[in-house]
């Protein structure tokens, strides 16, 4: 783990007059697993709808594989990228959301084969194969010709993932997928993205499940006010946090 995958420089995104990034530089080497944790409104998921071009950026660089993402600067002139150019960048990255955003009149099969077959140009059968293939992997080929209303909570939103790992992106991003989920749905989702983690996949998450992102993540990001308050190894960082903020909010989310 060398070479870094993912370099943010400088990032910066404001909604109207409210800054929420404030300069924010990171990078994530290819098979490392990035957890944000912070309070809400920090700037936690803003990142990652940045990294996935869903929102725009006001300042700084994303750069994916060394390819800066969604802008071209050249003599010191900023300009948004034809969107054509973006929506290929788009696929450099595979997302899953708090909410599941499945096609509610698609089984989960088809949900998961819709976009290699629109987007990656494969045939039925070879799409069907790869989407039964991922669908196994998160535990639900059984339920392949289950509609979304369905499912549970949890089995939708494993259908997500399986959705966005099928596509095959260079970076995985994760934002509180278990947010949205009955509390004993999580686990199965954690296990999941843990499975994911061990196989080495690239993933950048954003989450509130403090032991999760303690047990699985090569590194962590605290957020603090739009801006990196602390970032290190997990272990150290929960048991010896440097900030008086990272301490407070370690207590206030019951970790220990």
């Amino acid at each position: 783990m060398t070479a870094n995958l993912l370099e943010i420089r400088d990032l910066r995104k404001s909604y109207g007059p409210v800054e929420v990034l404030k300069g924010v530089d990171c990078d994530v080497r290819a098979g490392e697993v990035i957890s944000i944790i912070g309070s809400s409104g920090s700037g936690k998921t803003t990142i990652l709808r940045c990294v996935n071009m869903l929102e725009e950026f006001e300042g700084g660089t994303i750069r994916i594989d060394g390819e800066e993402i969604g802008y071209s600067t050249a003599g010191g002139q900023r300009k948004r990228k034809a969107e054509k150019e973006i929506a290929r960048q788009r696929a450099l990255t595979g997302m899953a959301f708090q909410q599941f955003n499945l096609f509610p009149h698609m089984t989960a099969l088809e949900n998961v084969t819709l976009g290699l077959t629109l987007v990656r140009r494969m045939g039925r059968e070879e799409a069907r194969a790869l989407g039964e293939t991922w669908l196994d992997r998160v535990g639900l080929l059984q339920r392949k010709d289950y509609y979304p209303a369905k499912l549970s909570g949890g089995q939708q939103q494993r259908v997500a993932i399986a959705r966005a790992i099928a596509m095959s992106p260079r970076l995985m991003l994760f934002d509180e997928v278990t947010s949205a989920l009955d509390p004993e749905l999580v686990a199965e989702v954690l296990q999941v993205v843990r499975s994911l983690a061990d196989d080495g996949m690239t993933m950048l998450l954003v989450t509130h499940e403090m032991r999760f992102a303690y047990e699985v993540s090569s590194r962590v990001i605290f957020m603090n006010g739009g801006r990196i308050g602390e970032e290190g190894n997990p272990r150290e960082m929960f048991a010896a946090p440097k900030t008086e903020r990272l301490a407070a909010f370690l207590q206030s989310s019951r970790f220990n």
